[in-house]
């Protein structure tokens, strides 16, 4: 069953020989396989699978969540099963060695748009599910579970089992060499939260021994070693968010006049006033750049054609980069004298080209009539 990536073809024909007979599928995680479109829940047609041996695991599609049929059910009721089926919500569970960055992957996942609880004790992880799985506004949740859960940790593999009913789950174990790991405990100066009675090197020991079942029940392991904290946030990025959010970043694009001063907040300011300023044509004197006329004054200008180009060019390049390094806000300013007419103008034209690349922009004037 190994095809090649490009094979749409094949690809789809093995989708639909599988989805008909049953007989083959695609393991993408521990607990979870990949049919064309489909994703089945391992533990609900792992008995169905006899060639799981010879899967592929470099063939993968998007996915969706659907009940597995039974082996005699007609092919064209399992299209109607998945047309019909709802796309299934997920969880991650955030767990690994203390130190290793658990408390940052969190915050990536919260700026991600998931729901995040940090220290769920283990016992209300069930009931927590359950309230995801019928909540209308959470879509995606995920928590940390780590060595503060003393000896209960021996029951989240049992609790998983349950949980992955209702959730599409997935574990992510955070890791690193030892060295690396006491170096950021000397730095933070925090003691490890196995106590003070140990070295911090025989606590980490320690720590290995007792996550050794997570461990081995993780989809994930990410060694954070050589990571900084924007590093691993790109990471959690690549890995967990969707094509959309890689555009995450809200843009605000403000206009203001200089006379009334240079905003604390804009994290670039470009001075307009070099255009020709409809504030000494008579009939514009009163209306602002929102105006239609006024901005067809204003983009009438070589100059503004020229720089609205140059600029949208520059901010295109530049945005791609803010998001890479973890930037969740950016301030573009536009400022001319009374910040009435060009830069408003030029804040509502940058801001269509921006929304059309496909990023999230809200456009402000700060200094026209209310």
């Amino acid at each position: 069953m190994n095809l090649p990536e490009n094979s749409d073809s094949a690809r789809q024909r093995l989708a639909e020989d599988a989805l008909a007979n049953l007989s083959e599928a695609v393991v993408v995680e521990r607990d979870a396989w990949e049919v064309g479109s489909l994703r089945l829940r391992r533990e609900s047609c792992i008995a169905a699978f006899p060639q799981a041996d010879k899967i592929d695991l470099n063939f993968r599609f998007s996915v969706y969540d659907v009940a597995m049929a039974s082996s005699s059910q007609p092919a064209n009721q399992v299209a109607s099963t998945r047309s019909e089926a709802k796309p299934c919500k997920d969880l991650v569970i955030v767990t690994g060695i203390s130190g290793s960055g658990k408390a940052s992957a969190l915050k990536a996942f919260e700026d991600l748009g998931y729901h995040c609880v940090d220290n769920l004790p283990l016992e209300l992880l069930p009931d927590f599910a359950t309230l995801v799985e019928k909540s209308s506004d959470t879509e995606r949740a995920a928590i940390v579970v780590d060595v503060r859960e003393g000896q209960t940790l021996d029951r989240l593999p049992e609790i998983l089992k349950g949980v992955k009913k209702l959730l599409c789950t997935r574990v992510v174990f955070l890791d690193a060499q030892d060295a690396v790991l006491v170096r950021r405990y000397s730095e933070t100066r925090r003691p490890h939260p196995l106590g003070r009675q140990e070295t911090v090197s025989r606590s980490i020991v320690e720590e290995r021994q007792l996550l050794d079942p997570i461990r081995n029940v993780a989809d994930t392991l990410i060694d954070t070693s050589n990571y900084n904290v924007h590093e691993l946030r790109a990471q959690i990025q690549d890995r967990f968010g969707q094509e959309e959010e890689t555009k995450r970043l809200l843009v605000s694009c403000l206009s203001f006049g200089f006379k009334n001063g240079v905003p604390l907040d804009a994290d670039m300011v470009f001075d307009v006033r070099f255009l020709p300023n409809p504030h000494f044509v008579p009939e514009f004197r009163k209306l602002t750049g929102l105006d239609p006329d006024v901005a067809a004054y204003v983009r009438g200008f070589p100059q503004t054609r020229e720089f609205l180009t140059r600029v949208t060019d520059l901010l295109l390049y530049l945005l791609p980069h803010y998001v890479e390094e973890g930037k969740s806000y950016l301030t573009v300013a536009f400022g001319c004298t009374g910040g009435q007419h060009r830069s408003v103008m030029m804040v509502e034209e940058i801001t269509a080209e921006l929304k059309r690349a496909g990023y999230q922009v809200k456009a402000l004037h700060r200094d026209t009539p209310r």
